[in-house]
């Protein structure tokens, strides 16, 4: 891939993350809103945000980092999301407490709550499984298939909570990036799968 073709999909993937942000800035629902209320919702943007480059750095299909330096954006993004989800949670709690352990104990009344709450444990359990991945003595194959299935829990249940929340974002940003996110998915999903079934063959 030539220098201008790279520079146009950094320029394309920047406009895509930022363009749900910025929607989301411009909501009319901000007004008279806690600061800390929004610091909790651009979090929960931002989360989404690091969703998309998460298979994509997995997957290596962003121009211009070579397999190490991906990797290592991979588990920095990681570690990016880990914090956002925090804060996103930490700032509901700070607002509003009860609904927060509602929607911990999964007896929450808003449809949203229950994939929010699924989404963020599994992200969870993904990022405690990359921190554990030298200490599990399993093998490389099967840590990637329990770390990929976490990671696709996460990003159904982040979708479909981000899709049923009538919130800050503007609807047709959100859905493009929730588009994006899941087609990235299924698209590292199949490379993994094609790879697995390469090292099989070759085993054989």
């Amino acid at each position: 891939m030539n220098s201008t073709r790279k520079i146009l999909v950094w320029l394309l993937l920047s406009l895509i993350l930022a363009i749900p942000i910025a929607g989301a800035a411009m909501s009319p629902q901000l007004a008279w809103r806690d600061p800390i209320y929004i610091t909790a919702g651009f979090a929960g943007v931002l989360a989404m945000a690091f969703l998309l480059l998460q298979p994509l750095l997995a997957g290596r299909y962003l121009p211009g980092l070579s397999a190490p330096q991906a990797r290592r954006a991979h588990k920095a993004i990681g570690s990016l999301l880990v914090s956002a989800i925090v804060v996103h949670l930490v700032g509901l709690w700070i607002t509003s407490s009860p609904d927060v352990v509602d929607a911990l104990l999964f007896r929450s009344p808003t449809s949203f709550s229950p994939w929010g709450v699924v989404a963020m444990w599994a992200v969870f359990a993904a990022a405690l499984l990359a921190i554990a991945k030298r200490k599990l003595g399993i093998t490389p194959r099967i840590w990637r298939n329990i770390h990929t299935c976490f990671a696709v829990v996460a990003v159904v249940g982040s979708v479909v909570h981000a899709m049923l929340i009538e919130g800050t974002m503007e609807f047709y940003s959100k859905t493009a990036l929730c588009f994006l996110v899941v087609v990235a998915t299924i698209a590292l999903i199949f490379k993994l799968r094609s790879r697995n079934a390469v090292s099989t063959y070759r085993a054989k």
